[in-house]
Parts: C-alpha cells; structure tokens; sequence
C-alpha cells in the first residue's frame, strides 16, 4: 500500500522539477555578431515593421520596432536611430522580411 503512495508523489516532484519554463530563441552568427532573436511580433498595421527583443552577443536588449523599410529602430524611450552595421536590425529584415 505504501508504494501506491509514494510512486505517484515521487513521479510528480520528478516532473515539476524537469518542467521548467523554455526559453525560445532563434540565435545565428550574423557577420561578426552572435545575434538571438527572444521575442519578436510583426505588426499588423505595417507588415515592414517588427517588435523584437533580442541579444547581442550575450547582452540582451530591451524591446524595440525595427523598421525594415527606412532601415531604423525606434527606442523604448521613442529615439530613432539608424541601423546599425551588422546589427539585430539589419539581421531581421534579411531573415524574416522576405
């Protein structure tokens, strides 16, 4: 009686201590960077525009709207900014703007 018991609460502390929360990333060596992808939404309004957050070489960026079509990101404090050369900006709008 006592393995019925046991059994079925060992399997369960098992699986919530292997479930854990998975951590979906695209990651590519673009040009000279280790570029991940973490979280990214196309507009809907404007399909040329993405919402992403995403590391750089292990330093992860806050979420910004890069701008495939004028090739700019705009902030989370709203400044604008070109694309960087061998950027995360660059590095979406060549993978995903096809």
């Amino acid at each position: 009686m006592r393995k019925y018991i046991i059994l079925p609460i060992a399997l369960l502390i098992l699986f919530f201590t292997a479930a854990q929360p998975a951590v979906a990333s695209f990651c590519r060596n673009y040009k000279e960077n280790r570029i991940c992808i973490l979280s990214i939404k196309r507009s809907a309004k404007n399909y040329w525009e993405y919402r992403a957050e995403v590391s750089i070489n292990d330093v992860r960026k806050p979420l910004e709207i890069y701008n495939c079509r004028t090739q700019q990101k705009i902030k989370k404090n709203g400044r604008i900014v070109k694309f960087e050369s061998n950027g995360a900006g660059q590095f979406i709008c060549s993978v995903l703007d096809k």
